[in-house]
């Protein structure tokens, strides 16, 4: 990939990543879930690009503008398995009730777990076919999109959850 393409893939990034702080954060009154969100985002960013340098290393798989589209979309995946959680957790902060914050996120997780894992096994399956199937032209995009669902679907509940409960313990202790 050129430089120019690497660095403004980077700002562009950047600016994504800010705007959904600020928006998660907005939309929940609450810095930490936005910087939950952020942070399990980055975490699938991670996994997606430490594969395609291990892949590069020992496969020689070049990215390309293809690879960068499959970025963009796993940080869009992401966040939106996030606030899925994230915004049953407020439902359940909302009505209150005599359950802690550790049985409200335990709560949502568990509702919103067959959600997400028909939502991302439907993605996955059809990802899976285009890699398996599909033209050499796609072959490397099905499969970054394919490690960052998996990724996504994976960090939010084991990853921005965790985060998010044991940020909040760690501000009540003080």
């Amino acid at each position: 990939m050129g430089r120019e393409l690497l660095e403004k893939t980077f700002v562009a990034s950047i600016i994504a990543i800010i705007i959904i702080l600020l928006y998660v954060a907005w939309a929940f009154k609450n810095i930490r879930f936005g910087v939950s969100a952020i942070v399990a985002l980055i975490h699938d960013l991670l996994v997606v690009i430490s594969v395609f340098a291990l892949l590069g290393v020992f496969k020689g798989i070049e990215v390309d503008s293809l690879f960068v589209t499959a970025i963009l979309t796993t940080m869009s995946f992401s966040v939106h398995d996030t606030i899925v959680v994230f915004d049953r957790i407020r439902e359940f902060q909302k009505r209150g009730g005599r359950s802690t914050f550790e049985q409200q996120i335990n709560q949502a997780l568990t509702e919103t777990m067959g959600r997400s894992l028909n939502n991302s096994l439907t993605i996955i399956f059809m990802l899976l076919a285009l890699f398996l199937l599909g033209g050499d032209s796609v072959k490397w995009f099905a499969f970054a999109l394919l490690v960052g669902t998996i990724s996504g679907t994976y960090s939010s509940p084991f990853v921005a959850t965790p985060i998010l409960y044991t940020w909040s313990k760690l501000k009540d202790k003080k």
